[in-house]
């Protein structure tokens, strides 16, 4: 039997417990401050904000541009996915990793632009001009460049897979190991233009003028060389295995070591014909 004082111990015990407070279901208002305390949290989403002058990291994403005066601008690393910059006027802009992928671009004047490790993916630059431009490293997969000028560019290890560059200017150009492979080169113009070390695997050269081109070591296996004018041109150590060289002119090009469209390796010393 408990005494008086062992009872009241015991039912203050009891009291206590039952005083504990018992966790409670968060109200409608608790869960919505709840939530926002969460999103206080997350990053910011960056808006497009095309009244923005230009300046570095600028975001005129989707913003209408057209026929927009920026030449000489600072518009490096800025986010232009979308935009509308046909006709713009860009020359000597610095637009080094800037994202123009998708952007409408065509006879838009970039020439003596900065450009180098900019994405211009799936970009249409339909007659733009990129005479003297800075390429290199640029990623244009996809990308519209039929009749474009780049006369003088530099795409050295510029990505140009499946590009469209029908009818393109690019004499003079530095495309040495860049990647072409499946691209449209049809009636291109590449006379003196280096392809050193390109990939050029299945790309589609039809008619295209490559007189006294670079193309040592470049890869065109697989290419359709119909009509392609090599007089002059450097394909030593260039491969052409299983490629279509129909009424190609391979008049004074050096041909020396090169794998030949059967895959016979030519002799050194071959100009004009595989030896």
């Amino acid at each position: 039997m408990y005494s008086l004082a062992q009872w009241e111990k015991v039912g203050v015990r009891t009291v206590a417990l039952n005083a504990r407070p018992q966790p409670q279901p968060l109200s409608q208002r608790a869960r919505g401050v709840f939530c926002l305390l969460v999103l206080l949290q997350l990053p910011l989403v960056a808006w497009a904000a095309c009244d923005d002058p230009p300046a570095r990291r600028v975001n005129w994403l989707r913003c209408d541009k057209q026929g927009a005066d920026l030449q000489g601008a600072d518009l490096r690393e800025a986010i232009l996915e979308q935009v509308n910059l046909s006709n713009a006027k860009l020359a000597g802009a610095r637009l080094s990793g800037a994202d123009l992928g998708g952007a409408m671009l065509s006879h838009a004047d970039f020439s003596g632009a900065a450009l180098a490790g900019a994405r211009l993916v799936s970009a249409n630059l339909d007659h733009a001009v990129f005479a003297g431009a800075n390429l290199s490293g640029a990623r244009l997969d996809r990308a519209v460049l039929t009749q474009a000028n780049l006369s003088g560019a530099d795409l050295s290890g510029a990505r140009l897979y499946q590009a469209n560059l029908g009818g393109a200017n690019l004499s003079g150009a530095n495309l040495s190991k860049a990647h072409l492979a499946q691209a449209d080169l049809t009636n291109a113009q590449l006379p003196n233009a280096n392809l050193s070390g390109a990939a050029l695997s299945r790309a589609v050269l039809e008619n295209a003028v490559l007189t006294g081109a670079n193309l040592h070591g470049a890869k065109l296996d697989g290419a359709n060389l119909l009509g392609v004018d090599f007089t002059g041109a450097d394909l030593s150590e260039a491969a052409l295995a299983e490629a279509r060289i129909d009424n190609a002119r391979f008049t004074d090009a050096k041909l020396d070591s090169a794998i030949w469209v059967g895959r016979k390796r030519c002799s050194p010393g071959s100009v004009g014909e595989c030896r």
